[in-house]
């Protein structure tokens, strides 16, 4: 079994020049061809959820704290 440090017959370079930053300007590349997209509104129904646990798990922690003494 050949070493993994042993040269390919391939040059290491090969696509380099494609690949620089230089040569997609200076605002960069998505090398897999994805556009960017906006992103939209945000779901008031879901922050509204997840703020609604918080203050329940706060609420529960309350009450554990009360009723072993801790507080």
């Amino acid at each position: 079994m050949p070493a993994m440090s042993d040269p390919k017959d391939t040059p290491a370079d090969e696509h380099a020049p494609e690949h620089a930053p230089a040569a997609h300007g200076a605002h960069g590349h998505d090398e897999h061809g994805h556009d960017e997209e906006p992103l939209g509104p945000p779901d008031i129904g879901l922050w509204a959820a997840g703020i609604g646990g918080i203050a329940v798990a706060i609420v529960i922690a309350a009450c554990f704290a009360f009723s072993t003494g801790a507080l």
